[in-house]
């Protein structure tokens, strides 16, 4: 799809990936609602800060009538607060699942018909290498990503015949907040993945591998 003169919302976009997303989408001349639980902590020029809470189906529904001329909905928004499956926190592997899975499920079922309604155009779900392995120290934050890849996929059967590409983007660590723990040399530039992104749906790509690690994992997937 075209991004200048796209009409995107980028769910948690006033910190880390999301705000290099939607900085990166106004300088190709799209117009962005820079999505977030606290609007008033959205601090990019240009963008249009949204109130808008994953977890809750009734604030992504008014999310969806303001914003009413969306062509783009990017689901970035995420969380790792559950650890491993078989003693870790509870209500972390709860909301693990709720904002990584059920949060782009909410949000993709509100705005997929706001966006066919302007003549079709795209969503991106920021997904992880996480989705494909599987280490026992994030199992809740895997079983979450890979419900979303799940998703994902299926997501993108149904609205391709209602003119909306779907793009599934797979990534290991970024330097955002999320990885604040990990070696940098361990880390990608998300500037830099989020210019890969970003093209792969221009040219309406099914799928983008954020970094070498990622693309070495996918390629291992046959021989698991």
């Amino acid at each position: 799809m075209e991004l200048t003169n796209a009409v995107a919302v980028v769910t948690g976009a006033n910190r880390g990936f999301g705000r290099h997303l939607a900085s990166q989408l106004l300088e190709r001349g799209a117009k962005v609602y820079a999505a977030a639980r606290n609007p008033e902590s959205v601090d990019l020029p240009g963008a249009i800060a949204l109130q808008l809470d994953v977890t809750d189906p009734e604030s992504i529904a008014k999310a969806a009538a303001t914003a009413a001329d969306a062509t783009l909905l990017i689901n970035n928004a995420g969380v790792a607060a559950g650890g491993q499956v078989l003693d870790g926190d509870l209500d972390g592997i709860r909301l693990d699942m709720e904002t990584n899975y059920f949060g782009t499920l909410y949000a993709t079922r509100a705005f997929a018909p706001v966006i066919e309604a302007n003549g079709g155009g795209g969503v991106l779900n920021v997904l992880s290498v996480l989705s494909w392995a599987h280490p026992g120290g994030y199992g809740s934050y895997s079983a979450a990503k890979a419900a979303a890849w799940a998703l994902t996929n299926a997501t993108r059967e149904l609205l391709a015949p209602r003119g909306i590409a779907v793009t599934g983007l797979h990534v290991a660590y970024m330097d955002t907040d999320m990885a604040a723990a990990i070696p940098p040399e361990q880390k990608s530039d998300p500037a830099v993945v989020a210019a890969l992104a970003l093209d792969a749906i221009a040219r309406g790509d099914a799928e983008v591998l954020g970094d070498d690690f990622t693309r070495g994992v996918k390629a291992g997937l046959s021989a698991r």
